[in-house]
Order: C-alpha cells, then structure tokens, then sequence
C-alpha cells in the first residue's frame, strides 16, 4: 500500500473527533488530564485514492513532545512506523529534547511496538486509571486479552 503522511488540516477536525469517540469519549486521558485530540496538531497517513489510513496527535510544551493518540486502522502495513517516524523528525526539527507517550497495561501489541521502535519504558504510574476513570467512566476494568486495566506505562525516546 502506497500512502503520504501529511499534516492533519482543518477538513480533518470532524474525522478526527470521530476516530476519537470511537473510544467512548471526545476526549482521552492521559497522566490525569483530559486532552481532545480534534484540537491538537498532527499527522494523517493517506493511502493513493484519499482514504485516511492512520492518525497521530501530539502536544509540545517546551522541549518535550507527547504523542496524545496513535492509530493506524490497518496493521503490520508501516502506517505507524511511518507516522511515529514523521513525529520523531518534526519534534527534532522544534528543538524537543523528549518524545515520549502513554499506553496502558493491557495494550500487549502497542508495547512491542514502541519498544520495537526504540522507545523504552520511562515509568509505570501504578492504579492511574483509577483517576482516569474519574475524569472518563467509560474506560473499562478488563482490557485487551482480558488484563485488568489498572496501570499506565510511559514510553518516552531521547531526541
């Protein structure tokens, strides 16, 4: 499959929003704060005929860039790689020294992926998503495989 990535444009807000709320909310949690995705800066992998193949939102605040949400709607076809490469590459062009992301423990396949790509665990926030659930009580108790959905693992890469 052939596709470009390119920065997420206003025609993109409404998708974007709808991407989001397929998670349940408009919003995301991340390190207990809600965060929504349709506002932020971003990038958007677009396959030869104009369909939107993935999706990836960040925050910079000063010399750190948080990847806020990473989605690519068809798997082992690069679309990831090929939007976290774009981050990488325009979070170093704006001087941030950190690139760094949360995912929770039950996300087994979002864990080989980062790691894969050379991200490494910075810290594990044991229970945060019991805060998480205060701020979005739509967040399950049993995730992917059937883990319990207790902790979040953040993966960060020196630039």
């Amino acid at each position: 499959m052939e596709y470009q990535i390119r920065p997420v444009g206003q025609g993109d807000r409404e998708w974007v929003l709808g991407v989001i709320r397929h998670w349940g909310a408009d919003f995301v949690v991340t390190r207990g704060r809600r965060v929504y995705p349709q506002d932020l800066d971003g990038f958007v992998a677009v396959d030869s005929a104009g369909q939107r193949r993935g999706l990836l939102t960040y925050e910079i605040v000063g010399d750190q860039c948080e990847i806020v949400t990473l989605d690519a709607f068809e798997k082992f076809a690069g679309i990831g790689s090929a939007l976290i490469e774009q981050m990488r590459q325009m979070a170093s062009q704006h001087g941030c020294r950190r690139l760094w992301l949360i995912t929770t423990n039950d996300n087994l396949d979002a864990i080989r992926f980062y790691q894969r790509r050379g991200f490494v665990i910075a810290a594990v926030h044991v229970n945060a998503l019991s805060e998480s659930r205060r701020l979005k009580p739509s967040i399950p108790r049993v995730g992917m495989y059937g883990i319990p959905l207790r902790d979040e693992i953040e993966f960060e890469m020196t630039l």
